[in-house]
């Protein structure tokens, strides 16, 4: 019997996918970045042999795969951490749905002696990013406004237009107010990661390397 179900139309519209499904990351350092990985992000090997690992920390099959390649690369890490900041993907991004889990990881990382190489307050969102064994950038953040479309509204702000990047912000501060009862949404102001007696860095126009 003939199917009833209507063929698709045609369209000119973009179809965006609905997930971001893993990341794949060839590596001379298996060991050290299934280990970084394993603390960061909670990661556990679903299949390692002498050419790749896969990892997952959720219900996905995987979300990571390590492609092996020959150690002597290790040594063109500082090339490949140099073409980071200079061209191609800068950084994968991450959100907490609240301010206060990438806080308490933050924490956790830290006491593991895992360290944010940038924290800031973009204005959008409260961001921290870390770099793994191989010099690969995450940002894990959270968002400040309630609304996309709040969150649009800032965009289009003169604040924003003034200093698109955000400033620097201490999240050991921020995680202080927050067991002091500070109320969350006076924690993600721009300026409230900025511990009393400092100078923060306030990132404007000019983004440099370091920025990036």
């Amino acid at each position: 019997m003939p199917s009833t179900t209507p063929s698709p139309a045609p369209t000119a519209t973009a179809l965006a996918p609905d997930l971001l499904a893993h990341f794949v990351v060839k590596t001379a350092r298996p060991t050290e970045m299934i280990d970084w990985y394993s603390t960061v992000l909670g990661a556990r090997v679903v299949h390692e042999d002498g050419q790749i690992a896969f990892l997952t920390w959720d219900d996905e099959s995987h979300r990571l795969a390590l492609v092996k390649v020959p150690s002597v690369l290790r040594y063109l890490f500082p090339l490949a951490r140099f073409r980071r900041k200079v061209y191609g993907v800068d950084h994968l991004a991450f959100t907490y749905t609240s301010l206060e889990p990438l806080l308490l990881n933050y924490e956790r990382l830290a006491a593991a002696g895992i360290m944010p190489v940038w924290s800031i307050n973009h204005g959008p969102t409260t961001s921290l990013y870390y770099e793994d064994p191989d010099g690969i950038r995450l940002e894990f953040q959270t968002e400040n406004f309630n609304t996309p479309e709040a969150t649009s509204e800032f965009f289009s702000s003169r604040e924003f237009e003034a200093n698109p990047i955000g400033i620097t912000i201490d999240p050991s501060y921020l995680l202080e107010r927050l067991r002091d009862g500070a109320p969350t949404e006076s924690l993600l102001r721009r300026d409230a990661g900025v511990r009393p007696g400092t100078t923060p860095r306030v990132n404007k126009r000019a983004i440099t390397l370091r920025t990036l």
